[in-house]
């Protein structure tokens, strides 16, 4: 068994249909929803959620395909899926930063021996969204970094109508983020990742 797979928030959540047989018994099990890190060959989906999402509201992507072919080729450990009966309904993209802020270059380097995690991007299929999909993907997220002994805290930008949304789920801002998309300016957040030993332990870590 994989290090991923003895994840516990990893692990496929079996739904079952409310629905009844005569006798009280239930007749139908739904496929299970599944959390497990993207492939390079999840890309198109990634990028087509991506686009829908970012594009009618700012115009660009934060990763082109190419660039997220790059990122689930380089570390696609810092990548996380929800997929449903199959279908990817929403997903992560991270890698690895070795400095205390985001910089331009950041939107494109994985530096392998960092400690700090940048999430490039978190986006939810537009029928699966007002859900709380995001935030529960997120959770799950910082839930496996806390188990990747490199991890020491995650990054990310965003703009300033998503820092409440971040905010609640524990991120915290480190003020203007020196790095600019086009005319876009960002809030810097950041969360810690270690200082959880007791969730560590009893996480399945």
């Amino acid at each position: 068994m994989s290090a991923l797979s003895a994840l516990p928030f990893l692990k496929p959540v079996h739904l079952r249909s409310p629905r009844s047989s005569p006798g009280g018994q239930r007749r139908h099990t739904l496929p299970a929803s599944e959390f497990r890190c993207l492939s390079p060959e999840d890309a198109v989906s990634v990028f087509e959620i991506e686009r829908e999402a970012f594009i009618s509201v700012s115009g660009d992507c934060p990763l082109h395909l190419d660039e997220i072919r790059h990122f689930l080729n380089l570390c696609p450990e810092l990548s996380l899926g929800w997929f449903e009966e199959g279908r990817l309904v929403a997903f992560i993209i991270g890698s690895l930063w070795d400095q205390e802020r985001l910089s331009q270059a950041a939107l494109t380097l994985h530096k392998p021996q960092g400690s700090a995690v940048h999430i490039h991007v978190l986006a939810v299929h537009r029928t699966f969204r007002q859900q709380g999909k995001g935030s529960i993907l997120m959770w799950r997220y910082l839930q496996y970094l806390r188990c990747l002994p490199f991890a020491r805290r995650a990054l990310l930008m965003c703009e300033d109508f998503l820092v409440p949304f971040y905010q609640k789920c524990g991120f915290e801002a480190l003020g203007p983020c020196e790095v600019t998309v086009g005319g876009l300016a960002f809030v810097e957040m950041q969360h810690p990742v270690r200082g959880h030993a007791f969730m560590r332990r009893n996480s399945g870590c």
